[in-house]
């Protein structure tokens, strides 16, 4: 079992809208959306300096969702390390094709049978870090993968200060991918802060979002559930947001709180700080249920904005 959180198995949808027939068009790749239920998993971590002793923690929880019958798995922002220096990140890092997590994952989800979205490794990209999110199929190929576009660059006003853009180099494509849960539009952490990202990804035809993150808690206890239930509830999509969670060996304190949101904003399934797995069975006619009953994507209008004073 899990460190101290084991494994959270969610009950179906609460007052929810009933389901209902069409689907939006997406692009991407892979196998056909599913007609009946599945379940899905968040991966919790509370990630250290060592990537190998992280490389093991994530390959056990991933290979305890496949056990509990998850169809698609998610880890956190920066699973494979988190460490605050850059001089300790570099130090530590590959790029994608050394990386050995990736082969690792790539295994399991062949041999298993299911699809894995690594939420995001830290890489080299040149001179600087990509915050790359990877997702790999049931065949063991990669689908896609994805470079967060907005970097946290903050002070927080109990001293903490923050600059990825120091280290790390933005992303500018998010990609919508087929996978045999759905359509899933990929972002990582910060992005859950620009609500127009996700409306493209759901026009772009996802019925999934995703945002794994590395919150401080700080930030997670004020505003993590709620954005989580608005991107979901603007988009008639599921959300699915794997976390880190408690004080890591670089000083810093995450939220965890992993989640699963429906299309009508209820939360499904939802961590607490340990590390752990959290399930959840998701039907995509919820998607479509949603869509009808508030059909906001369908009422986009072009508009202008004029200063006045």
């Amino acid at each position: 079992m899990t460190e101290e959180a084991g494994v959270a198995a969610a009950a179906g949808q609460q007052d929810a809208p009933s389901p209902a027939t069409g689907a939006t068009r997406g692009s991407g790749h892979g196998a056909t959306p599913p007609t009946t239920p599945l379940t899905v998993a968040c991966v919790q971590m509370r990630s250290s300096r060592d990537p190998a002793e992280n490389r093991e923690t994530a390959i056990r929880l991933i290979g305890e969702a496949a056990d509990a019958g998850a169809a698609y798995i998610q880890t956190p922002e920066m699973t494979g390390l988190v460490e605050r220096s850059r001089a300790g990140l570099m130090e530590n890092i590959h790029s994608q094709d050394e990386d050995p997590l990736i082969p690792a994952v790539q295994d399991l989800a062949r041999r298993r049978g299911v699809t894995v979205h690594i939420g995001s490794l830290a890489l080299r990209a040149g001179d600087k870090v990509a915050n790359r999110a990877i997702i790999i199929g049931a065949s063991g190929d990669i689908l896609a993968t994805y470079d967060k576009i907005h970097l946290f660059d903050v002070d927080l006003p109990n001293g903490e200060s923050w600059r990825e853009s120091g280290a790390y180099t933005g992303g500018d494509v998010a990609p919508v991918v087929r996978t045999p849960v759905g359509r899933v539009g990929v972002t990582i952490c910060y992005d859950l802060r620009f609500p127009y990202l996700y409306r493209a990804l759901a026009e772009a035809g996802a019925d999934i979002l995703t945002a794994p993150a590395c919150f401080t808690r700080q930030t997670g206890e004020a505003h993590w559930q709620v954005l989580q239930r608005a991107r979901a509830i603007e988009n008639g999509a599921f959300v699915i947001s794997a976390a880190q969670g408690g004080r890591h060996a670089d000083g810093r304190e995450t939220y965890g709180h992993s989640i699963i949101v429906d299309p009508w904003g209820v939360v499904l399934a939802e961590a607490g700080e340990a590390p752990g797995v959290i399930l959840a069975s998701i039907d995509l006619a919820a998607v479509a249920a949603a869509r009808q009953r508030i059909p906001a994507l369908r009422h986009t209008r072009p508009f202008s904005v004029r200063r006045v004073g």
